[in-house]
């Protein structure tokens, strides 16, 4: 996976979700395109939760990307 692919799935229209799997086997949804913003020098990236959590991750450790179908996630109560 390289960033212009990440970038590419990021700025596609209409948007997909889509996830990122890293090199721990963790991954991480990106539901919206301002949910992911990426550092001035390209290395690393915030990944933002729909609950305002985040996680700043290593570009590097992103081993690919899942475009995921295009309906919203399910709410739980």
């Amino acid at each position: 996976m390289t960033v212009e692919q990440l970038i590419q799935v990021l700025h596609a229209q209409p948007f997909r979700r889509f996830r990122i799997h890293l090199a721990d086997g963790r991954h991480l949804d990106v539901d919206h395109p301002d949910f992911l913003a990426r550092s001035p020098g390209g290395r690393t990236a915030i990944v933002y939760g729909s609950d305002e959590t985040f996680e700043v991750i290593d570009l590097l450790l992103v081993c690919s990307l899942e475009v995921l179908d295009g309906k919203p996630r399910s709410r739980r109560r």
